[in-house]
């Protein structure tokens, strides 16, 4: 990997902010008193789920022309004292949301959303808040709905397992410098620690005072936030699927805005993209993956940390030339589907030999086959097949090609645009 981002610039893809980014900024932003400007948000489902329950709550939130950006301004310890929260499909909102309210506010929060989010597990957060102080009832499988009732909580000592995500974590740490003394989390087990990193990097930004003392362990001061100006990246996660059509195309790509000081962990896909064979070079201001014309197998690499991106991975692994292993990537059976299995399955109907266990897949080398690919409601999904339909020109049939308005409603037409050979089809 080079990093003086020399090459030929190639096809420039237009990359929407990042998601990630987006909903922490979005959130620290209600949590900061006076207002904070987001510029070049990411206006996606989730995102537009996150902005719309902070307005329930009392949040001012306006968005320029074309959400070039949005004015937040935030006044916790003002906002609303009762209100029902829609969190869609989202789990950055369902995760992220309750911890602000508790603290934030005084009153009863009830959080719901759709059946595909009813399925993902909340009990860990459940649990913290209650130990918080707060007030909380889950449903039946300790997920939403999720009902919290709180006069603020006190902060202190918490021990949170965040070996199913790193989302309980996130929300949490936020929502510490809104709480009466100063938070303590010890932290025995973490998945996709880049994503706290970014958290902490981003309260930061906002004025917060944070120190690790220790592996697995964290302070957070009270003394709330102070409102700022936050620049959104465009997203690396949605970046992994233009980088990965380059390399099976065997073309240049580059993304602009997307560079060496990203807070955004998912670059590291580029690393793993080196591993297959693609050339890479990232610079001050922009990334860019060259196909060489051969895809490279015959590896394992451990995706834990850039889980999101195995999928992509894995999609267009039948393109390699030897079998390609990803491992640590457990905890992505409980995302918006069972991506290990989903991944699996569909590939098989491709005709591409699949081994999978509890934590790992195996794809090995061959010519996928016409086939419907089930994206189970799940953008990333949907997205890594269709760099799959595009590099191997096999026509793959996308159930619901719509999902991927989650995280950017103009996937196809980009990828169209820089591929015009590339089309999906529904069915």
């Amino acid at each position: 990997m080079t990093a003086g981002g020399s090459q030929d610039a190639g096809l420039l893809a237009r990359v929407p902010g990042s998601k990630s980014l987006t909903n922490r900024a979005l959130l620290l932003a209600a949590a900061a008193r006076g207002t904070s400007v987001l510029r070049a948000p990411l206006a996606s489902d989730d995102t537009l789920a996150l902005k719309e329950a902070l307005r329930t709550l009392g949040v001012e939130v306006s968005a320029a022309p074309a959400d070039a950006y949005w004015k937040v301004t935030g006044n916790p310890g003002d906002i609303a004292e009762r209100a029902d929260l829609w969190c869609a499909d989202a789990g950055t909102v369902a995760r992220f949301l309750p911890p602000f309210a508790a603290a934030a506010g005084r009153g009863d929060y009830t959080f719901d959303g759709t059946s595909q989010l009813r399925a993902r597990p909340l009990r860990p957060l459940a649990d913290a808040l209650t130990r918080l102080g707060a007030q909380v009832r889950t449903g039946p499988n300790g997920s939403l709905p999720l009902t919290v009732r709180s006069d603020g909580l006190h902060g202190g000592l918490l021990e949170l397992d965040s070996s199913l995500s790193s989302q309980y974590l996130s929300g949490l740490l936020m929502a510490g410098p809104l709480m009466r003394r100063p938070l303590t989390v010890t932290i025995p087990r973490l998945v996709s620690r880049p994503y706290v990193d970014m958290t902490l990097a981003l309260m930061r930004s906002f004025g917060a005072q944070v120190d690790e003392p220790a592996v697995g362990r964290v302070n957070v001061a009270p003394g709330g936030y102070t409102a700022t100006d936050v620049a959104i990246e465009p997203d690396a996660s949605t970046a992994s699927y233009f980088f990965a059509a380059a390399a099976v195309t065997g073309t240049t790509v580059t993304v602009p805005g997307l560079g060496r000081g990203s807070l955004q962990g998912d670059l590291g896909f580029t690393r793993v993209l080196e591993l297959a064979g693609a050339d890479v070079a990232i610079g001050e201001e922009a990334t860019t993956v060259t196909g060489t014309g051969r895809m490279r197998g015959g590896f394992e690499v451990d995706m834990g940390e850039i889980s999101d991106t195995f999928m992509t991975l894995a999609a267009v692994a039948p393109l390699a030339d030897a079998p390609v292993t990803v491992t640590g990537i457990g905890h992505a059976r409980l995302k918006e589907s069972d991506r290990i299995s989903v991944v699996a399955a569909n590939l098989r109907a491709c005709g591409i030999q699949v081994d999978e266990g509890r934590d790992w897949i195996t794809v090995h080398p061959g010519a996928p086959v016409p086939a419907r690919i089930a994206c189970h409601r799940d953008h990333r999904i949907a997205m890594s097949f269709a760099v799959l339909g595009l590099g191997s020109s096999t026509a793959l049939v996308l159930d619901d090609p719509a999902c991927v308005s989650k995280t950017f409603p103009g996937f196809h037409t980009e990828l169209r645009r820089l591929f015009p050979a590339y089309h999906v089809k529904e069915q």
